[in-house]
């Protein structure tokens, strides 16, 4: 008996869908062409928080009161990274031809772990254009992922695997890798290196305890001397040193780790080099600032983000692996229902799913593909060199201001400050004020500045990241920040400074 036809999901006539979806383009164009007249961010209402407390739909909805629904609870209270207000943390500002790009992914619906289809092929460019950007040999592997933290996992999965290799063909008892004998693994990586990076030996087994973290100088770079001091001492004491991670624009200030000694110090010593460039490998396309990158294309390993400096939409992080063979003989897995062939839908072998952990994969190469395409790496490497001169502009405001006083050097693009004004002129007490200033100045919506803890002290911090950041945007910055300083401080004689980010309007 043959089953009678069923309704599909897809509308019994196009002509409405299509209507709205102009409307929706439409307005999501007008919503990044007119940014400028929204807040940076807003607080969310606890009555709009409470609609999204409803229970799961079982009935069908109507496509366009959903749709309403999002212009009125969603819309207004996004994260605010689009702006160019918005300097609080990493995030890269979008564009509108990404947005574009991410609708002509959807529409595909690819699944870009394996088979053999164009989709794939667009990733395996972007990889290739990727190889040439860092200077990378052909056998370089290339995979999108979720983002740096995902790439700095892989890389520690690929350096792991390595290790063991090494010790099953030396024939070393399996305890010398995971930590249940003297010959436990060890890393290395700066002070100020990403939290993800402990994160990333602890899923992979090794645990952070493992991870060697190296102090840091003045300008917030891995001190040498003590690196190779540690790696000696481990050596001594019976452990394997296998990984090396530098950082190419550290989370806190925008340092850059003496890449090209670093390089010397893993190939002498046999480590995995591993460099995570989330955003700071992006300065290898501005001609003023590549050189402090030297080194870089000596790394087995480079993460970096497409969705910060590359202004592509979230997510799209990306891992390059200079020996793809590594990276292979870490994640390539035989199935049956995996079976490769040399013709039809299942060829294309090796396929992106055996580089990595994902087998379900979706198109974020295209968005990559499309910036790259439309924008070329000239104008994005000009936007990446006008993020480090505002940044210098910033830096000269805050100089200016007597109110305000600069925490930490600035080698890129993120500006770390305080507000110095007030009575009770304390460390702990300036720490509360601070912070009450980030969250007023967040509240107001002119601007969103992050806090983070240098040396112990509680800083105010501009991560410019955004193409659209203009000198005024930083003029507003400064303006806010000092204004709610000084209300602030008026306050401080009859109330006390909430030390919480979020509870000061």
């Amino acid at each position: 008996m043959i089953p009678p036809e069923a309704p599909t999901l897809d509308p019994e006539t196009w002509d409405p869908l299509r209507a709205l979806a102009h409307r929706m383009l439409d307005d999501m164009l007008d919503y990044t062409a007119e940014i400028r007249r929204r807040p940076v961010w807003q607080a969310m209402p606890a009555e709009v928080r409470a609609r999204f407390r409803a229970p799961l739909p079982a009935a069908p909805a109507d496509l366009a009161e959903v749709y309403r629904e999002f212009q009125e609870i969603v819309l207004p209270y996004a994260g605010g990274n689009v702006h160019p207000g918005f300097m609080g943390w990493v995030h890269g500002g979008g564009t509108a031809v990404g947005m574009l790009a991410e609708m002509l992914a959807a529409g595909l619906n690819s699944n870009l772990g394996g088979r053999d289809h164009a989709p794939i092929e667009i990733e395996r460019q972007v990889s290739a254009w990727m190889r040439e950007v860092f200077g990378f040999p052909e056998g370089a592997s290339g995979l999108f992922v979720t983002g740096s933290s995902q790439a700095n996992f892989i890389a520690v999965l690929i350096a792991r695997e390595r290790e063991a290799r090494k010790a099953r063909e030396a024939a070393l008892p399996a305890g010398g890798l995971n930590g249940n004998s003297d010959g436990q693994l060890t890393a290395y990586t700066s002070a100020a290196a990403h939290a993800c990076i402990g994160k990333a030996m602890h899923m992979s087994g090794l645990g952070a305890a493992a991870l060697r973290r190296i102090p840091v100088d003045e300008h917030h770079r891995i001190r040498l001397a003590e690196l190779r001091a540690a790696i000696t001492a481990d050596r001594a004491a019976g452990r394997i040193p296998f990984l090396l991670v530098a950082t190419a624009g550290t989370v806190d200030i925008g340092a850059i780790d003496p890449l090209r000694e670093l390089s010397g110090i893993a190939a002498r010593e046999g480590l995995w080099f591993h460099v995570d460039g989330a955003f700071g490998a992006w300065a290898k396309l501005a001609p003023e600032l590549a050189p402090r990158l030297e080194g870089l294309e000596r790394a087995d390993s480079i993460a970096c983000d497409f969705h910060k400096w590359a202004q592509t939409p979230y997510d799209a992080g990306f891992i390059l692996v200079r020996d793809g063979k590594q990276a292979l003989a870490t994640f390539a897995v035989d199935a049956p229902y995996l079976r490769r062939a040399t013709r039809g839908a299942a060829a294309g072998s090796p396929w992106p799913c055996d580089y990595g952990p994902d087998l379900s994969r979706g198109f974020r190469a295209l968005k990559a593909w499309f910036t790259l395409r439309v924008y070329g790496t000239e104008r994005l490497g000009e936007v990446v060199a006008r993020c480090c001169r505002l940044a210098q502009y910033l830096e000269t405001r805050i100089a200016a201001t007597a109110e305000l006083e600069l925490a930490a050097p600035v080698p890129l693009n993120i500006v770390c400050f305080r507000y110095r004004g007030g009575a009770g002129d304390t460390g702990e007490h300036r720490d509360a004020v601070n912070a009450a200033i980030a969250a007023a100045v967040q509240h107001s919506g002119i601007a969103v500045p992050s806090t983070t803890v240098l040396n112990g002290r509680v800083v105010l911090r501009a991560a410019i990241v955004n193409h659209r950041t203009q000198p005024r945007d930083l003029d507003a910055l400064v303006e806010a920040v000092t204004r709610c300083g000084r209300q602030i401080a008026a306050a401080q004689a009859t109330r006390p400074v909430s030390r919480d980010l979020g509870g000061t309007g």
